[in-house]
C-alpha cells in the first residue's frame, strides 16, 4: 500500500501593538506552551479567512490579515507521539479588531502581549521554532502582499457541495 506525505498546513497571526506581540499560552501534549495566535487550515477557507478566524478562536479579538510574512516549513517531534509531523506555516500580519465576548478555544488558558526580549527568554516554553523566526521576520521589515496569495474558487465551491 502506496502512502501519500502531506504537510499539514497551519496559518498564524503575528500582531503587534507597541513593540509587543500577541500570543497565546495553551495546553498542549508536551505540557503548557507560548505561541503565536495559529491553526489549522480548514476545508474551504483560504489562507487569510484561516488566519482570521484562528485569530478569533484563539484570542477573541477579530483579526484583519494585510500583509504575509513568510511562508515557513518546520518539523514536530514529540517524544509522546509516534509519528513526526511537518507543518507549513503561513504567518499573516494584520490589523487587530474588537474584543468579543466569547470564550477562547479549548486548550487556550490566556492570551498574552510579550516584548521580543520576553519572547526569546521563553523559548523553551515555545510551541514551535517558528513562533521566534516570525517575530523576528517581523522585526525585520519582511512582508509580502496578499497578492501573491491565490485561492481559486473551486475550494470554496467544494466546502458547499
Amino acid at each position: 500500500m502506496s502512502s501519500i506525505w502531506k504537510p499539514s498546513v497551519t496559518v498564524a497571526a503575528i500582531i503587534e501593538r507597541d513593540q509587543r506581540f500577541l500570543l497565546v499560552e495553551e495546553q498542549t501534549v508536551d505540557g503548557i506552551k507560548f505561541n503565536q495566535p495559529a491553526g489549522h487550515l480548514d476545508p474551504g477557507e483560504s489562507l487569510m479567512a484561516a488566519a482570521a478566524r484562528e485569530a478569533l478562536e484563539e484570542t477573541a479579538h477579530e483579526f484583519v490579515p494585510s500583509e504575509l510574512v513568510g511562508v515557513y516549513l518546520s518539523r514536530y517531534q514529540s517524544s509522546r507521539m509516534p509519528e513526526d509531523v511537518t507543518y507549513l506555516r503561513f504567518a499573516f500580519t494584520g490589523h487587530l479588531g474588537g474584543l468579543h465576548d466569547r470564550p477562547l478555544d479549548e486548550g487556550i488558558l490566556r492570551t498574552v502581549w510579550m516584548s521580543h526580549e520576553e519572547i526569546i527568554a521563553t523559548q523553551d516554553r515555545h510551541r514551535s521554532p517558528l513562533v521566534l523566526k516570525c517575530v523576528e521576520d517581523f522585526l525585520a521589515g519582511q512582508r509580502f502582499p496578499l497578492s501573491v496569495i491565490h485561492t481559486h474558487p473551486s475550494v470554496q465551491a467544494a466546502a458547499n457541495e
